[in-house]
């Protein structure tokens, strides 16, 4: 047929559990994953909500206070710094599987022994870090762990596939964080997830169905949602009372890969560990866009839009007026170097006064400026 035409794709969403506080065998586990996926055709690989150390589910077992003693410090040194060996590697593992690559890490600033982000980890597959997403607001008890992010890492990565973009569990329910994503032209969503192990996270197992097909319905997009699980080595590692093992509720994930229309394609997989399949063609997108177009002829932006803050807050500004000062005093030597050659070269017969006249203008209007400055 003539005209364009646009890709077809396997794409993969891993279900597993994290080897919890243990970095180097969680970088192991994800990249057998990952290349255990790579293997099966899947270009586009999502992996669970902070797989790398595991997601801080520790905090549901015991008093914020007892549970950072207890977890918090082998999970700071446990986390993920970008770049690092643990980021080669799991690059490594991309470039073999020649996929891209969306995997939820805790994530250290190198050089500091203070805050966390809860971020995903987009990799290309060269095996090239593509960019770091660090989810906005933290949930609940994550906030005792996890700073907030920025605007700075909201955004999507282009592939031959489509742009691809991610947020992290409860963000999915943020309209404008998911809004940010499509309006920056958004076609593959990640959608990562923890393992919700009590009964208190119940509501929120269930609204991961909600979230993930009205996303993909919205937006028409394809969505790769990707689940941890949390079972008998879990258990083990974080649950070291009976009443911390009382509270554990067994079976709580879900992963799938939902269409345009908001249908599942791959899955919904409950409970066990295992990876979701899906082929999906990226022309569907163009029928499910005659009906709605949220970022084009299904909107209005002279009555409703987005004001999106890009920038990254820094925690000190350096204002030396030495640099500047500098800047200006040699700005001011040339412009009267300037004149100079101009006022010598009219003595020899070229006329330049309009010049002059204008640059000695400039250099008083300069000058001023300096001093209400």
């Amino acid at each position: 047929m003539p005209g364009d035409s646009y890709p077809k794709l396997k794409v993969a969403a891993v279900q597993a559990e994290p080897v919890y506080l243990d970095r180097e065998a969680c970088v192991d586990k994800a990249c057998s994953l990952i290349e255990e996926a790579g293997r099966n055709g899947a270009k586009v690989i999502a992996l669970p909500e902070a797989f790398i150390p595991g997601h801080t589910e520790w905090l549901y077992f015991y008093p914020g206070g007892e549970a950072i003693k207890r977890f918090y410090r082998d999970f700071f040194k446990n986390s993920v710094e970008v770049p690092s060996p643990a980021t080669e590697r799991l690059g490594q593992a991309a470039r073999r599987a020649g996929a891209y690559v969306a995997i939820g890490i805790s994530e250290r600033v190198a050089g500091q022994m203070g805050s966390l982000y809860n971020s995903i980890l987009f990799l290309g597959p060269e095996g090239t870090v593509l960019g770091v997403h660090r989810k906005l607001v933290p949930t609940t008890t994550e906030r005792l762990v996890w700073a907030p992010g920025d605007g700075s890492t909201l955004r999507v990565y282009p592939t031959p596939y489509g742009e691809v973009g991610g947020l992290l569990c409860g963000e999915n329910t943020n309209s404008l964080a998911r809004f940010a994503l499509l309006a920056q032209g958004e076609k593959v969503h990640t959608a990562h997830w923890p393992a919700n192990p009590t009964e208190y996270n119940r509501a929120g197992v269930e609204g991961i169905d909600i979230r993930i097909r009205y996303h993909a319905y919205e937006g028409k997009v394809f969505v790769i949602s990707s689940t941890a699980v949390f079972g008998d080595a879990s258990i083990k590692r974080l649950c070291q009372t009976e009443q911390a093992r009382a509270l554990v509720v067994k079976g709580n994930s879900v992963s799938g890969i939902v269409d345009p229309y908001g249908k599942y394609v791959g899955g919904p997989l409950k409970g066990d560990e295992g990876i979701v399949y899906a082929d999906i063609d990226m022309e569907s997108m163009i029928d499910a866009k005659t009906l709605h177009d949220v970022v084009g002829h299904y909107n209005r932006f002279d009555v409703l839009s987005l004001v999106y803050h890009r920038r990254q807050p820094k925690a000190i500004r350096f204002e030396d007026t030495s640099i500047p000062g500098q800047a200006h005093n040699a700005l001011e030597a040339a412009i009267r170097e300037l004149i100079l050659r101009l006022e010598r070269d009219g003595k020899d017969g070229a006329p330049y006064a309009r010049e002059i006249a204008g640059l000695r203008e400039a250099l008083s209007r300069f000058s001023y400026e300096r001093i209400a400055n």
